[in-house]
């Protein structure tokens, strides 16, 4: 008897689950080496977002929500630590490295969803203490751009991409944090502001998300760009040049959009002179005396010695916000703690300080204009004066004195 020396081999020993073969194929490969395309298909499973993720955001926009209502800072820490691990934002730098267009709409989604869920509840919270009459005061102090956050998201989203990278059993707990930390709290405290009514944090939380996100995944692509991965055809670095001029292009309209919003210093009044009008000399002829020994004499009548004069102006008193212990104050409605705010202003901006004053308790509020126009209250010992007064009137000039600053009562 003959036995066949081979039989045909089914065409898959090992078939995948279609869900498994749907992931592989979102998965960026690089053609021709499958040593690297194995490391990047392991490397894209461990930055997919799963359920956990979104489950986590849930609970970091529930506590950043508490924090807004109670006002505490704490549970802003305690927020970014039990956000979920931010490798969806790994994965954005990856694909956009690699060039796959598929990967990135992937791990964008993901980073959107989760984004908005913390963009919810913070709307929830806006609402809530809207309806409490409630505000809290910590919320402006993360809506705008300092140089300590923006070290503290490139540091966190440089190392998250290389751990991630080079340590796949180790966790970048701490470094995810950082991320949470500058993505999640801005876009919460926008939300907040959308349904509050608090000036100041709708939209500038909104648009400090979107800088601190194109940032960072342009970061981490830095890092991942260094360890050696590149697109795997020009495809792919055609995407990858159009991110990089999409990000240009955000941080310049953001940078516009930043100086719209600002509105210029008023500077201190000119002096006017008001001339006062002098009579001008005439001649005034006299008739000639009918005697022949009279003759026509010209009288000139003296004239005014022109002056001048300057009208008084009143000038304005300006003052810095001056809170040693934060990085600004609020102006409210009314010479009360738990006023509505009008507008929240960081260290060095100036106000106009009006006349009205108020004593509530042993805290002393004083009415200001902002440089928009806005008018409120602000507490006297978060303010330092500083403006021109005219010199004495034999100069007729006007010299700028600047006056100490204020060590006011404190409230």
């Amino acid at each position: 008897m003959t036995l066949p020396t081979s039989e045909p081999l089914p065409d898959e020993v090992n078939p995948l689950p279609p869900a498994r073969r749907r992931r592989k194929r979102r998965i960026p490969t690089l053609d021709g080496d499958d040593e690297r395309s194995t490391f990047l298909e392991e490397l894209a499973r461990r930055v997919t977002p799963s359920l956990d993720f979104f489950m986590f955001s849930l609970l970091s926009g529930v506590l950043l929500g508490l924090g807004l209502v109670f006002d505490a800072p704490a549970l802003f820490v305690l927020a970014a630590i039990l956000a979920p691990l931010m490798a969806p934002i790994t994965g954005l730098s990856l694909a956009t490295v690699v060039g796959s267009f598929s990967f990135f709409v992937q791990a964008l989604g993901g980073t959107v969803i989760g984004s908005l869920i913390v963009f919810a509840c913070g709307a929830l919270t806006g609402w809530i203490t809207r309806s409490l009459s409630l505000a809290g005061q910590q919320a402006a102090l993360h809506v705008h751009f300092t140089w300590p956050d923006f070290l503290v998201l490139t540091l966190g989203a440089a190392l998250t991409a290389y751990l991630l990278a080079r340590a796949p059993r180790q966790k970048p707990v701490a470094a995810s944090i950082a991320i949470a930390y500058e993505l999640y709290l801005p876009i919460g405290i926008a939300g907040f502001g959308l349904t509050s009514g608090v000036s100041g944090l709708w939209p500038d939380g909104l648009l400090l998300f979107a800088l601190h996100l194109v940032w960072a995944v342009l970061a981490g692509g830095v890092v991942l760009f260094a360890l050696g991965l590149r697109p795997a055809n020009w495809i792919g670095y055609a995407f990858s040049g159009a991110f990089l001029v999409s990000v240009v292009l955000i941080f310049v309209v953001a940078n516009g959009l930043n100086t719209a919003f600002q509105q210029p210093v008023s500077m201190p009044p000119v002096r006017t002179e008001t001339p006062t009008p002098t009579a001008t000399g005439t001649v005034t002829p006299t008739s000639p005396s009918p005697t022949i020994t009279s003759s026509p004499t010209n009288t000139l009548v003296p004239s005014r010695t022109p002056t001048l004069t300057v009208s008084p102006q009143p000038t304005p008193l300006w003052a810095k916000i001056s809170a040693g212990e934060s990085d600004g104050a609020f102006v409210r409605a009314q010479p009360d703690p738990t006023s509505v705010v009008v507008k929240s202003l960081l260290n060095g901006m100036l106000v106009e300080v009006l006349d009205d004053t108020v004593q509530n308790g042993s805290v002393t509020w004083i009415r200001v204009r902002t440089t928009e126009g806005l008018e409120g209250w602000i507490v006297q010992s978060l303010l330092s004066t500083a403006t021109p007064v005219p010199t004495p009137a034999a100069s007729n000039t006007l010299a700028p004195t600047v006056l100490p600053s204020s060590t006011l009562v404190t409230g």
